[in-house]
């Protein structure tokens, strides 16, 4: 990790407390305010401004039933700039077209902050997974696929897994596109089954990074790890394995939670025993005895120096910021903290790492992995990791640098870096 610099960035408060409709607004409210600070030309930022391509489909699936269900797809790539464009897939039944094109253009942020050679984009199907059986879950991601083919591909478009999918998801994908189109083809979708031309070290990369960001972020504001402790939010892929490995370097946590309960116990939660638990009840933490049982609310206003919301987006509001206790958030979740939670956080001097830096670990394990199938040289766990944890940590001390220079936070930090490189991407391309 870079040296210790004991200094904060100094935050300028340029981000208007007004409320944004869509998720996307709040994109384009961030980027206004990072083009405004960088001095970007108004022709770079219109075009990020919009999606390269937006695409919806409809998707009737037979149920187990007998029944045709129809279910609503979505696929959005908003930059091509610096590459072929990646992203995951998500199903949940809050899919939208809005949440779609914040996600794509977060992807496309995320990418270039962590010097990858991606674009961003974002996919995803209005569904209840939980509420479906394998069979159901297996149709209908292989309508999809089909639905998109001409979308997809390994040097144009690059899904993964998201909120809702997994390496289950990923190998009926890469089965389905493969028939397509006459080949093997496995660097079109990451986060495959090992088997199937995985990564070794995907499936915690996500949270990996939350861990190597957390740590740098302690680092850069002189916190005492071995005394600090952390709550995290959400425990699911990202959220159980930065919590495993937030702890396992000495820092105690004292609150977790899931869709179904959150836990708080003043002594420390025994995380290996919630991981268990866990793993042996449905994969929830419901019924859980290692804590006191209290409300998502206030796991996110606890006294702890870190919280890491990892679960869902806006769960900080302008209605618990002012509350939050915790003198630094990293976000493994993408967009939990609304643009108007944003100025109090600030006012407040809690450093924030946002998600496009935060959760950059599990693109950039994807990119090792899409590197590797290209290739078809295959590294060990602990080579990938290594790979994985200098990109996190260069990603940080460009995004702390730009935050110090431009007087910001490092949200807005994290936009301007995105924004050097994709400026000078779309003006070597050429507009027409």
């Amino acid at each position: 990790m870079a040296s210790e610099t004991k200094t904060a960035p100094k935050i300028e408060n340029t981000n208007n407390h007004v409320t944004h409709p869509s998720m996307f607004d709040a994109v384009l409210a961030r980027l206004d305010v990072a083009a405004k600070l960088l001095g970007l030309s108004e022709d770079v930022a219109e075009i990020l401004r919009h999606p390269q391509k937006e695409v919806k489909v409809s998707l009737p699936i037979v149920m187990d039933s007998g029944k045709v269900q129809v279910f609503e797809g979505y696929r959005t790539i908003h930059s091509t700039a610096i590459g072929p464009s990646k992203g995951g897939i998500r199903y949940a039944m809050d899919v939208n077209d809005d949440e779609v094109r914040a996600l794509s253009a977060w992807m496309t942020f995320k990418c270039a902050i962590a010097n990858l050679p991606y674009g961003g984009a974002k996919g995803g199907i209005k569904c209840d997974p939980r509420k479906m059986s394998e069979g159901e879950l297996e149709r209908l991601t292989k309508a999809y696929t089909t639905a998109l083919v001409d979308i997809f591909g390994v040097n144009k478009d690059i899904p993964a897994p998201d909120m809702g999918t997994g390496k289950r998801e990923m190998a009926w994908f890469l089965n389905t596109y493969s028939n397509l189109v006459g080949e093997h083809t496995p660097g079109v979708v990451t986060g495959k089954p090992i088997t199937l031309g995985g990564s070794r070290g995907r499936e915690a990369a996500t949270g990996r990074g939350v861990m190597i960001a957390t740590l740098e972020a302690m680092q850069k504001t002189g916190m005492n790890r071995k005394t600090a402790t952390a709550a995290v939010q959400g425990f699911g892929n990202v959220g159980s394995h930065a919590v495993r490995l937030i702890h396992s370097k000495g820092i105690k946590i004292l609150a977790i939670s899931d869709h179904t309960a959150a836990f708080w116990n003043e002594k420390g939660i025994d995380v290996e025993a919630a991981l268990k638990y866990a793993h042996t009840h449905g994969n929830v933490l419901k019924g859980f005895t290692g804590g006191t049982e209290i409300t998502n609310d206030e796991l996110i206003t606890c006294k702890v120096d870190v919280l890491v919301p990892a679960a869902i987006q806006n769960v900080i509001t302008a209605a618990n910021a002012p509350r939050i206790q915790a003198k630094i958030i990293v976000e493994g979740a993408n967009g939990p903290t609304s643009a108007e939670a944003d100025k109090i956080l600030n006012d407040k001097g809690i450093l924030v790492v946002p998600d496009v830096l935060a959760n950059g670990g599990g693109v950039t394990v994807s990119y090792l992995e899409w590197v590797q199938n290209k290739s078809g040289l295959y590294w060990s766990e602990e080579e990938v990791n290594t790979r994985a944890d200098a990109s996190m940590g260069t990603a940080f001390e460009s995004v702390w640098y730009n935050a110090q220079q431009y007087k910001t936070s490092m949200r807005i930090g994290s936009y301007i870096t995105a924004l050097k490189k994709l400026d000078k991407a779309i003006k070597y391309r050429g507009v027409y």
